[in-house]
Order: structure tokens, then C-alpha cells, then sequence
């Protein structure tokens, strides 16, 4: 009886430390699959999300500026050209 129950814990303990050694497996899978995939998506030319909404709202930020200035410089071209014909 004392045997089997050796030859039991014996078996349970192998395959505890089968099934963690997967788990490492596993996870170590997972990280350089998720390695690989970066080192693809960076070649390949690809920006990462968040820096292209970054660049977006940059973009959006200077166009709204661009018009604002160019309503500016509408309105300081009326304005000389006020100036200049109540001068004539």
C-alpha cells in the first residue's frame, strides 16, 4: 500500500511539473511570437497606433491654425486695402 501511494505521488508530482513546464512553454511561445510579430509590423513600416493618433491630432491642431491664419491675413488685407483708398 505504502508503495502505490509512493508510486502515486510520484506520478502526481511528474505531472505537476510537466504541466508547469508547459505553461513556461507556452509563455515563452507567446513572447517571441509577440516579438516576431513587432519585428514584422515595425519592417514592414507600419506605426503603432497610438503614435498615429498622435500625428493626427497634431495635424488637425496645425490645419485649424492654418485657417485661423488665413482668416487673419483676409482680414488684414481688407483692412489695407481700406486704408489705402480712404488715403486716395
Amino acid at each position: 500500500m505504502q508503495t502505490e501511494n509512493r508510486l502515486l505521488d510520484d506520478l502526481a508530482k511528474l505531472a505537476s511539473s510537466a504541466m508547469g513546464a508547459a505553461a513556461g512553454l507556452r509563455s515563452e511561445i507567446e513572447a517571441r511570437i509577440r516579438t516576431q510579430l513587432e519585428r514584422i509590423l515595425e519592417e514592414s513600416g507600419r506605426v503603432p497606433r497610438d503614435e498615429f493618433e498622435a500625428v493626427k491630432q497634431m495635424a488637425a491642431t496645425a490645419r485649424a491654425e492654418q485657417e485661423a491664419l488665413a482668416e487673419r491675413v483676409a482680414a488684414l488685407e481688407t483692412e489695407l486695402a481700406r486704408l489705402k483708398n480712404s488715403r486716395a
